[in-house]
């Protein structure tokens, strides 16, 4: 438990029990009561523990006290004890028999002791119906071997956030019941298959934050039922094929934080695995060669790495896939059937890359997406239509794009004035150019300023141009080789001198000619 959180349990310890506080005549002294089985003591000031407990006391927490040892008598008072928690204490050590008498004990928290720095063997050798664990954040540097052999039925195991370098050979043996571990922020530089030997059970395996620089498929021998394996924060960069083959229940895989340079499901073997999570985030990414295997992924992160183009085909099998994250690479283009048949998709990340344009039928398949985020990339405008197959209530962010607010952004503009609602930090959707709208909201913009300069270029052909008369009416068929809204405005002088003028605006339109019908008068 994080040392912060000291503060936080009390409050909740507090909130849950308010309804059932009632005096104690028996309870120590600078402690609480809250109920007749439980006792918490939180005095910076307390050098020892209180010895007049009562014998009805199951759980024990002391928080914040100058409790420097725990001698071997010094507990030998409350054998009833089930829950016992030492946090964020001053303890520097504990005697190899302070626990000998807890033989109820099913929960065990030493965590939170910036001078602890061992734990002597046999500490916990009375423990046997210990299923809980843990030991965060004190300074512990090696671990005995033997340590843990006599707390056969322990299924949560923590360790986390000391200075632990390595791992005794066969340390977990015994931990047939094991489901979690947590190993993370400690200073583990390599793990051998013996350390994990035995874990047949194990569900969650955490060894986050350490520095282990390679994997091995030794190290995941006989642990078949894991369920989740994080190595976040770690040195890792490369995964050897078939390296979690033996993994055939994993469902969460964490690998954020390594140097990975490529990812494979190969490193799966080669059956269909049944992976829910993949987290692949902050890592040195430059190619996926493939996720054909990953036919259960419903949560795929692949933000912060360096990405720089994905095959058409990468996301074809992954058809349960739910959220996709590929923010913060260098991404500057899509191919247009990237996201086909991805079906169950909620939500797509796409903020901070180097787009700079995308297919009009990019997303044509995501009729049911929650979350669009295209924002700070290098975007001028949007295809016609591009935003349009989704049909339930949504989140777009397209702020921190480069914006040209010209004829080109007319759909773009439509839309947001029609669904301003639906977009994320709309304040923040500026235009870039022309210099006149610089720096201007995007939705703040009236249409008759959405203009493009007229080059002699890019002007029409008018020798393309026919000009004949049916009844009353004159009828002007040009070509056009653009796509562009025009707007044609046509006068008529009549005797009296006085001049009227008819207008007519052509929507944009992709045709190669332009009729247009004016009436005379």
């Amino acid at each position: 438990m994080d040392k912060e959180l000291g503060p936080i349990l009390f409050l909740v310890l507090l909130l849950c029990h308010i309804g059932n506080t009632q005096p104690q005549t028996s309870c120590p002294y600078n402690c609480q009561c809250f109920t007749s089985v439980l006792v918490l003591c939180s005095d910076e000031r307390m050098g020892s523990l209180p010895k007049n407990m009562s014998r009805e006391v199951k759980d024990f927490i002391v928080i914040k006290s100058a409790v420097s040892y725990l001698f071997q008598h010094t507990l030998e008072e409350s054998p009833q004890l089930t829950k016992l928690i030492f946090m964020n204490n001053a303890l520097r050590s504990i005697h190899s028999q302070a626990f000998e008498h807890l033989t109820e004990l099913q929960e065990l928290e030493i965590s939170g002791n910036p001078w602890l720095e061992h734990l002597y063997l046999g500490t916990f050798s009375k423990q046997g119906n210990l299923t809980k664990l843990l030991l965060n954040f004190n300074r512990f540097k090696t671990v005995l071997p033997g340590m843990f052999d006599s707390v056969k039925q322990l299924e949560t195991l923590q360790m986390k956030g000391n200075m632990i370098s390595d791992l005794p050979t066969f340390l977990l043996l015994n931990l047939h019941s094991l489901r979690f571990l947590d190993l993370s922020q400690n200073m583990l530089k390599d793990v051998n298959r013996e350390t994990f030997s035995g874990l047949a059970r194990l569900e969650i395996l955490r060894m986050n934050n350490n520095l282990i620089s390679n994997l091995t498929s030794d190290m995941f021998h006989n642990i078949s039922q894991l369920i989740e394996l994080h190595f976040e924060g770690n040195n890792v960069s490369e995964l050897p094929d078939g390296i979690f083959s033996m993994l055939t229940k994993l469902k969460v895989l964490n690998l954020r934080g390594n140097l990975l340079t490529i990812f494979s499901d190969k490193v799966f073997g080669f059956e269909t695995t049944h992976l829910k999570e993949l987290n692949l985030k902050g890592n040195r990414l430059t190619e996926l060669s493939s996720l054909s295997s990953l036919t259960s992924l419903t949560d795929l992160i692949l933000s912060s790495n360096q990405l720089s183009d994905l095959p058409e085909d990468i996301f074809r099998n992954v058809t349960a896939l739910e959220n996709l994250d590929l923010s913060e690479n260098h991404l500057s283009l899509l191919p247009e059937m990237i996201f086909h048949d991805l079906f169950s998709i909620k939500s797509i990340h796409l903020h901070k890359n180097n787009l700079s344009r995308v297919d009009g039928k990019l997303f044509q398949d995501q009729l049911l997406i929650q979350q669009i985020y295209l924002s700070d990339n290098k975007l001028e405008t949007l295809p016609l239509g591009f935003l349009d197959p989704f049909v339930i209530q949504y989140t777009v962010r397209l702020h921190g794009n480069p914006w040209k607010c010209d004829c080109h952004i007319s759909y773009l503009h439509d839309w947001v004035l029609t669904n301003g609602r639906d977009i994320e930090m709309l304040d923040r959707m500026l235009c870039a150019s022309p210099g006149f709208l610089r720096r201007r909201a995007v939705v703040s913009i009236d249409k008759d300023q959405l203009v493009c300069p007229v080059s002699k270029d890019d002007m029409p052909d008018l020798r393309s141009c026919s000009l004949r008369a049916a009844g009353d009416t004159v009828i002007i068929n040009c070509k056009v080789d653009k796509c562009s809204p025009l707007t044609v405005k046509v006068q008529f002088q009549k005797d009296d001198g006085s001049i009227m003028e008819h207008i007519l605006k052509n929507e944009p339109q992709c045709s190669n000619d332009t009729i247009i019908e004016i009436p005379f008068p």
